[in-house]
């Protein structure tokens, strides 16, 4: 087998990117945008000891499930990877890649999960954009990078985004090229315009404007700010974020409000929360509720439970905790999302919470050793999941209940071995779709302390 050789592949399986896996004379082939079912010719494009990568050239059986793409571009950008497929599949296959996870990672083979609840209309979802700026072939363009590179694939529509965010990141890149508004070049770390943020509230519609410099002193800044702030319907804000950094960070330290608010108000179902440039706030809305409601149905809150909620974050889920609890602890180790959270528990007034910062892995060790013990464990890690350390503390305290909220299925199920060694048992696996038309799914799940 060699590069540009092409073979009649049948699709037997797919991998958990959304690749589809086939066989040629014994060797692995993944096949970019291939359907499980489908049979296919397929081009070699790389070949390596074990395996070979190659792309469709023609269908020889397709999938009742492969539907057309909807965005112009979607074949060269990176943003999304399986809009060939019918979303009703997306789920099936999202529910594969959880229960495939915690049965040849976890060791929980036979395990049910229950059905992915997706959305009733999974289109322009995202509340965030961020449009990374450089030099195309004619001129300055703005988009989203293509898969594993840092290319810009220009287009002026996206079918995930809010059109408040296209409207905005479009109305900046005209003024670009008709202001001459140099933009930033990796290459040489030279030009001022590196990225147009935009985070839109669903409650209010509101827009939040962020522009990534270089330096503050942007050029023919006046107009760029009437312009947007006047053309654009729902901006509230614009800020300038300064990064004059030479790495992939996209946010700097500095903010600069230029116009309007410093914060825009969204709300996730009743409650309200700021959203500031440099917050987290999850990017679905819609799904998020989804998301919270399952988390608090089950912690099976009475009134009386202490709750440790870590990885807090801004205290979105805190929150919603803390209206049937009588005491929520959030651990974050990101000041300004301490901050936050504190700030976003008075707007709310909720006054039954507290928050640390710190790791928590060692946060909840001290904690523990002061006698503040948890009744029920929420955790909603990053990718990497929860640090080993931090799951000794938890099977130390002995929580009747851990809620794990999850966006990796891999250490999800590396975590809940874990616990499930140490006493406690797997209730329930929800997964939930909170990115539409990507590879990525949101996990909640229901573990129990087994009773001596």
């Amino acid at each position: 087998m060699k590069k540009n050789d092409i073979y009649e592949i049948e699709i037997t399986g797919m991998t958990h990117d959304g690749m589809g896996v086939g066989k040629v004379n014994g060797m692995a082939v993944f096949v970019q945008r291939a359907i499980e079912g489908e049979k296919v010719a397929a081009k070699i494009i790389k070949v390596t000891k074990n395996y070979a990568v190659a792309r469709i050239e023609d269908w020889i059986l397709k999938s009742p499930e492969r539907v057309e793409p909807f965005c112009p571009v979607y074949k060269r950008c990176g943003g999304c990877s399986l809009q060939h497929m019918s979303y009703g599949m997306q789920l099936k296959f999202k529910h594969r890649v959880v229960t495939d996870n915690l049965e040849r990672l976890g060791g929980f083979w036979g395990i049910h999960v229950n059905p992915v609840i997706g959305m009733d209309n999974p289109m322009n979802y995202r509340n965030k954009a961020q449009y990374p700026v450089g030099m195309g072939d004619n001129g300055p363009i703005a988009g989203f990078y293509a898969r594993h590179s840092h290319t810009i694939i220009d287009s002026e529509t996206c079918g995930i985004q809010h059109p408040g965010s296209e409207a905005v990141k479009n109305k900046v890149m005209e003024l670009v090229r008709k202001l001459n508004i140099p933009v930033y070049d990796e290459a040489t770390g030279e030009g001022i315009l590196r990225h147009i943020i935009t985070r839109v509230s669903f409650a209010t519609g509101d827009i939040m404007v962020i522009l990534v410099v270089t330096d503050e002193k942007v050029p023919d800044l006046k107009k760029i700010i009437n312009e947007i702030s006047g053309k654009i319907p729902g901006v509230k804000s614009i800020v300038l974020n300064i990064n004059k950094r030479r790495d992939n960070v996209i946010l700097g330290d500095t903010v600069k409000t230029v116009y309007g608010s410093d914060t825009i108000i969204d709300r996730l179902g009743h409650l309200t929360f700021n959203i500031s440039p440099l917050s987290f706030f999850q990017v679905n809305p819609v799904q998020t509720v989804v998301l919270y409601n399952k988390a608090v149905e089950f912690a099976g809150l009475t009134g009386n439970e202490t709750v440790f909620d870590l990885y807090c974050g801004t205290g979105t889920i805190s929150l919603f905790l803390a209206e049937k609890a009588a005491e929520v602890i959030g651990v974050e180790v990101v000041p300004e999302a301490v901050k936050a959270a504190e700030k976003n528990a008075r707007l709310n007034n909720i006054a039954n919470t507290r928050f640390y910062c710190g790791e928590a892995e060692e946060v909840v060790p001290k904690l523990y050793e002061d006698g503040i013990k948890a009744d029920v464990v929420v955790v909603d890690p990053p990718r990497k999941g929860c640090d080993t350390k931090l799951l000794e503390t938890m099977v130390k305290m002995q929580p009747k209940r851990i809620v794990y909220v999850s966006c990796n299925p891999s250490t999800l199920a590396r975590d809940l071995k874990h616990l499930a060694a140490n006493g406690y048992n797997i209730e329930q696996v929800q997964p939930v779709d909170l990115f539409p038309w990507t590879e990525h799914v949101e996990t909640v799940v229901l573990i129990t302390r087994v009773k001596e």
